[in-house]
């Protein structure tokens, strides 16, 4: 899947969101959101110009999203997305309003949806994390300008092929047909074993905010 189509997975699968944003004092804010379109620009979403989560938005001017599909944690697929928004107005709202009908039962009126405004998440980054496939398949994307972020443990020069890591892997997905051994990244589950173990200290974790 590219970014294009995990976007549209978020929205047409999953559709309902936890979003996060920061308050004035920086502190963490969550609550839920309807990703109402998405295409090449970015995701689509609304809110009433009246709520915290507008004034947060306008704030800050960033995002930061997840959506979760599955019946139980071993049936789950997640799609994590953070990145910058803008606020586009009512101009979009008749379009979002036709290909989310349900809308009209919260904002029945014109008057009503006048409160109303549309954000684009238009810059990002994400993360598509499937827990249903064995091994767990993980891999990042960019959206916009954006680059992909580099994220998680890798095995350096340092290593001598010993395989502690190797029994410690969860997932089982170090590879060790060459040295130094490589993680195989869209399996791994960044628990953090495989540096922890290690007697030479070959594993680093790169990428951490």
């Amino acid at each position: 899947m590219n970014a294009s189509e995990c976007l549209q997975y978020l929205q047409r699968e999953i559709h309902t969101a936890v979003a996060a944003t920061a308050d004035a004092d920086g502190l963490p804010v969550t609550c839920a959101v309807d990703i109402m379109d998405a295409d090449e620009n970015g995701l689509y979403f609304l809110t009433a110009r009246g709520k915290g989560f507008y004034s947060r938005l306008k704030r800050r001017g960033y995002l930061a999203l997840t959506g979760v599909k599955g019946e139980d944690t071993l049936s789950c697929a997640a799609v994590s997305v953070r990145g910058s928004v803008r606020e586009l107005g009512s101009g979009p709202l008749p379009r979002l309003f036709e290909k989310n009908p349900y809308m009209r039962e919260i904002y029945p009126t014109a008057a009503s949806q006048r409160a109303l405004t549309v954000f684009l998440l238009y810059e990002g980054t994400g993360e598509w994390f499937d827990l249903s496939k064995k091994p767990v398949e993980r891999f990042a994307f960019s959206f916009g300008r954006a680059e992909k972020e580099t994220d998680g443990y890798f095995i350096t020069g340092a290593c001598t092929g010993c395989r502690a890591c190797q029994a410690a892997c969860p997932q089982s997905c170090i590879d060790f047909s060459s040295l130094p051994a490589a993680i195989r990244q869209e399996h791994c589950l960044r628990c953090g074993l495989c540096m922890e173990i290690c007697p030479h200290g070959a594993v680093i974790r790169e990428g951490v905010k």
